[in-house]
C-alpha cells in the first residue's frame, strides 16, 4: 500500500532530550507554542530584510507564512523548513532599483520583476533535480562544501546584531543579558520550558529591559503606544511586478545561492535527525522557487529557507513538520494583522540583537555539525583549504563585482566553494 501524501503524524510526548522526527508531532497545544517560537524566530531577519531593501515588512510576513504552506504542500510536508526573506537578494535589489537606503522604495516594482525571474530559474533547478536526482549537484557540493556554506549564512548574519542592534554600551550589556538569559533557559531549564528557550530567554530579557528602562531610566524605554494604536486587522500594501531585462539579468543568478542555502539546510537536517531527506530535494527546491514567485509576485521579498529556524531546531531536537504548518498559519494570520506587527517591533532592539546572536551562533555551529557527521578528513589539505578560505570569505564578506552586479559575503563563499572544491578535486 502506498504511503499517503502528507504524514500522519505519530503523537509523542517526546522524553527529555528526545529528537521528535519530522513524521511526529507533539500535542497541538505544544505544537502550536513551537510554532509560535519559531515564528519570532523567523521574525527579526524577515523583518530586517524588506526594510533593508524598502519593502513592506507586513507583506514580507504575510509572504513568508504563504510560501512556508507552499512550500509544506509541495514537499508532502516531508521536510521540516519555514520560508523567511532572503539576505542573498539585498545588494542586488538595491543595485537594480537603485534604492538609497531609506523609506519606501520607488523602484520596488522593477526589483520585483526580477524576484519573480530567480524564482523562476530556482523553479527549474528543482524539476531538474526531480528528473534526475540530486547527484550532479552532490558532486559539486560534497560535505565540506556545504557545512563550509551554512557555518558562513550564519557567520555572515553575526554583523548584524553585534553593528546594529547595539546603539550605545548599555545596549551591549542589553545583549549580553539576552543571550545570558537564553542560556540559562537551555541549561537549566527541563520539559516544555527547556525546548521553548528562545521566547522564554526573550520574554525574560524584555522584563530585564523594561526594569532598567521604564523604571530606573538607564536607556531608551519600552514604548507601547504604538501597539495600542495599531488595528487587529488591515490590509498590507501590495505591489505588482514589472519586468525589466537588466534587472531580471541581474537578480536571477540569485537562485545558485538559493540553491546551496536549501541544500544546506537540507544536509544538516538530515544530519540532526538522522533522517534522509535527499529524495524530496527537488520538490524543496521547487517550492522555495515557487513561494519566491508568489512572494515577488505581491510586493514580498525572494524567501529562503530560514537557517534560525534550523537553529532553533538544533536547540529544541523538535524537527515535526506539524510545528511548520502551524506557523505558516500563524504568520499567514499575523500578516494581516498590524496590532502583532506593533508588538514585535515593540521588543527592544538590544534584546531582538541578543536572540539574533544565539540563532545565528546555532547556525555555524549546525554546518560544523555536517562536517563531524560526514567524518570530513581535514587532515587532506584539499579539504581544509576549501573550508579555510570559505569561512573567512564568507565571514569577512568578500565582495566582487561584475559591472552593475555585485556578489558578497555569502555569494562569493558558496560559489567560491563549489569552484574551489572543483579545481582542487583531481587526481594526481
Amino acid at each position: 500500500m502506498p504511503s499517503p501524501y502528507f504524514p500522519r503524524w505519530r503523537v509523542t510526548t517526546a522524553a527529555q532530550g528526545a529528537v521528535v522526527a519530522p513524521d511526529e508531532r507533539l500535542p497541538w497545544g505544544q505544537t502550536a507554542v513551537m510554532g509560535v517560537q519559531h515564528v519570532i524566530a523567523m521574525f527579526g531577519a524577515t523583518v530586517l530584510a524588506p526594510i533593508l531593501m524598502g519593502f513592506d515588512p507586513n507583506v514580507a510576513i504575510l509572504m513568508s507564512g504563504l510560501g512556508t504552506l507552499i512550500f509544506f504542500v509541495i514537499t508532502g510536508g516531508r521536510v521540516p523548513s519555514y520560508l523567511g526573506s532572503s539576505f542573498a537578494f539585498i545588494g542586488v535589489v538595491v543595485a537594480a532599483s537603485g534604492y538609497a537606503g531609506q523609506g519606501p522604495n520607488a523602484n520596488m516594482a522593477v526589483a520585483l520583476g526580477g524576484i519573480v525571474a530567480c524564482g523562476l530559474v530556482y523553479t527549474l533547478i528543482g524539476a531538474l533535480v526531480q528528473a534526475i536526482g540530486t547527484g550532479w549537484i552532490e558532486r559539486f557540493m560534497p560535505p565540506v562544501v556545504t557545512g563550509a556554506v551554512v557555518a558562513v549564512i550564519g557567520l555572515n548574519l553575526a554583523g548584524i546584531p553585534i553593528k546594529n542592534m547595539a546603539a550605545n554600551n548599555f545596549e551591549s550589556w542589553m545583549q549580553a543579558v539576552t543571550f545570558v538569559c537564553v542560556g540559562l533557559v537551555a541549561v537549566l531549564t527541563r520539559g516544555m520550558a527547556q525546548r521553548l528557550l528562545i521566547l522564554l530567554g526573550l520574554i525574560a530579557a524584555s522584563g530585564i529591559y523594561a526594569v532598567f528602562t521604564n523604571l530606573l531610566g538607564w536607556g531608551k524605554p519600552i514604548d507601547l503606544s504604538a501597539l495600542a494604536a495599531a488595528p487587529w486587522l488591515g490590509l498590507p500594501h501590495f505591489t505588482a511586478p514589472v519586468f525589466s531585462g537588466p534587472a531580471m539579468l541581474l537578480i536571477a543568478p540569485v537562485a545558485v545561492i538559493l540553491v546551496a542555502e536549501n541544500l544546506g539546510h537540507i544536509k544538516a537536517v538530515t544530519a540532526m535527525t538522522g533522517q534522509n531527506l535527499d529524495r524530496y530535494m527537488g520538490r524543496a527546491f521547487i517550492g522555495d522557487g515557487i513561494a519566491t514567485m508568489v512572494s515577488g509576485s505581491a510586493g514580498g521579498t525572494g524567501v529562503t529557507t530560514y537557517a534560525e529556524n534550523i537553529g532553533v531546531m538544533a536547540a529544541t531536537k523538535i524537527y515535526s513538520t506539524a510545528v511548520f504548518l502551524v506557523a505558516g498559519l500563524i504568520a499567514l494570520l499575523l500578516g494581516f494583522s498590524p496590532k502583532f506587527g506593533a508588538l514585535i517591533q515593540a521588543i527592544p532592539l538590544p534584546v531582538m540583537g541578543g536572540v539574533s546572536i544565539v540563532v545565528f551562533g546555532l547556525i555555524a555551529v549546525a554546518g560544523a555539525k555536517i562536517w563531524v557527521d560526514n567524518r570530513v578528513d581535514f587532515s587532506d589539505n584539499k579539504n581544509l583549504i576549501v573550508a579555510a578560505i570559505t569561512l573567512i570569505i564568507g565571514t569577512g564578506d568578500f565582495t566582487l563585482k561584475f559591472g552593475d552586479f555585485a556578489l558578497g559575503g555569502i555569494g562569493t563563499a558558496t560559489f567560491g566553494a563549489i569552484g574551489l572544491y572543483a579545481l582542487l578535486n583531481r587526481r594526481r
